[in-house]
């Protein structure tokens, strides 16, 4: 097991950032502050920065086909075209609950969870839209909607429940998911796992709440490298960059009394690893 050295990629005070994406239109990363209502963009050559608000609570923001971005909103997903006008794709308010983590399937469907604020059990769900559908509630018994991603031929999906301190796997075909197992467990005392991202090789990189460390996890569950991070509250990863040889990593400061200089800031692995291609939203 091996430690990797990180850099500070973006410097800010993001009281929950998340959901780092690569954008390879643009040659920007999408981040979010789910709390802020803030989607962020960082050009890794140019160093340069962009912020705008989002309508609400944002969980999550993807790439579309075409242009554009998906929004994983607090009432529903939502649609942002390329001329910033914006539309729901799917509007549900459910009082006390909030949108939460994203991804995009190998199909270009968006897998979106919820998450209840005050984090009460059965309160969240995962659910699978596509451009022209209806909403397939694909799980609806979840805690706190976390992670989600595909093994490198699609055929594994892996997703985090976070107070459940693990990684499930389910077996995924056409859209659908079945055969749900433990995947990996998270100690007591090394955090919760939240963010997920999985690399060319088929390993599984997982964010640690209150870990204070990214972690890589073989596609048979051993853990074989530990990223340790100076802010406790260690929120997603996703690869990027031209290459997508780069991992990025989001951090909050939310709730935190004394929050180290660092928490809310994005931090970067250079060359831990070989990423996928993302694909963008079909919608």
């Amino acid at each position: 097991m091996s430690a990797t050295a990180y850099e500070v990629a973006v410097r800010a005070e993001a009281e929950l950032g998340e959901g780092p994406t690569w954008d390879p239109d643009s040659g920007r990363l999408l981040w979010i502050d789910i709390l802020g209502s803030r989607i962020h963009t960082y050009d890794p050559v140019s160093g340069r920065r962009s912020v705008r608000t989002a309508p609400q609570h944002v969980g999550a923001v993807k790439p579309r086909v075409g242009g554009g971005l998906v929004l994983n909103l607090r009432d529903g997903v939502g649609l942002l075209d390329a001329d910033d006008s914006f539309r729901w794709l799917h509007h549900e308010p459910v009082p006390g609950r909030r949108a939460n983590d994203a991804a995009v399937a190998p199909d270009g469907s968006l897998w979106a969870g919820t998450m209840r604020y005050d984090e009460a059990p059965g309160g969240g769900t995962l659910s699978r839209f596509t451009g022209d559908g209806p909403v397939d509630v694909v799980l609806d018994d979840v805690a706190v909607s976390n992670g989600t991603g595909w093994s490198p031929d699609g055929r594994l999906m892996y997703y985090i429940d976070s107070p459940t301190r693990r990684v499930d796997v389910f077996d995924h075909e056409g859209g659908r998911v079945a055969n749900r197992r433990p995947f990996v467990t998270v100690e007591d005392g090394a955090g919760f796992p939240d963010g997920l991202t999985v690399d060319a090789e088929g390993c599984v990189w997982v964010a640690l709440w209150e870990g204070a460390a990214v972690r890589r996890y073989t596609p048979t569950g051993e853990l074989d490298r530990v990223i340790p991070l100076p802010v406790p509250r260690v929120t997603a990863c996703a690869f990027a960059g031209p290459d997508l040889t780069d991992l990025y990593i989001t951090t909050a400061r939310v709730g935190l009394a004394s929050p180290p200089a660092l928490a809310g800031s994005v931090f970067v692995v250079p060359g831990a690893g070989k990423g996928l291609a993302q694909p963008a939203f079909a919608g």
